[in-house]
């Protein structure tokens, strides 16, 4: 019985140390797909990353019809202003471009925006595996992921990571 609970709790130890390896880098997909910046072009993602090299970027995933998203705004808020030297850029899984400037101007969103346009079924959605909005994410100065997910823009991992 001994050597069962040992084996069993091995199996569990190594099983768990490969469940949150959260990717580093971004795949090849999501730097090239594709967003819409609020005047109207086209933009891959690579591009808005190459936009800030040599700073942290606080990557928030949000929607102006996401009660979450909309009550953690002031939390969001709040990191800029205590974060000055950090980038904050959002991207909107609205459902129209129309809902998502009409969403940015009616929470007073600051930051950089940028629309979705293929939403949940796209490249950077598969690699990030958004299963729920707002989602959070930091990108560290040497351009690695340095939090891969968080829901809340208060959470301890966010903050933390952006002390680094």
């Amino acid at each position: 019985m001994k050597k069962m609970n040992y084996l069993l709790v091995l199996l569990i130890s190594i099983f768990s140390c490969n469940i949150d390896k959260a990717p580093k880098h971004f795949s090849e997909g999501a730097l090239n797909d594709t967003f819409t910046t609020l005047q109207g072009e086209s933009i891959d993602f690579k591009t808005i990353l190459e936009k800030h090299k040599g700073k942290t970027i606080v990557i928030d995933i949000w929607a102006s019809w996401c009660r979450d998203c909309i009550i953690g705004m002031p939390k969001v808020k709040e990191l800029q202003s205590k974060h000055k030297d950090v980038v904050f850029v959002f991207l909107s899984l609205d459902r129209g471009v129309v809902a998502w400037k009409r969403g940015i101007e009616k929470y007073k969103v600051k930051g950089e925006h940028y629309y979705m346009p293929s939403g949940k079924k796209c490249p950077f959605a598969d690699f990030v595996k958004i299963d729920w909005i707002p989602r959070y994410m930091v990108i560290n100065k040497a351009g690695k992921i340095e939090l891969f997910n968080a829901i809340k823009a208060d959470d301890n991992k966010l903050v933390k990571a952006l002390k680094k």
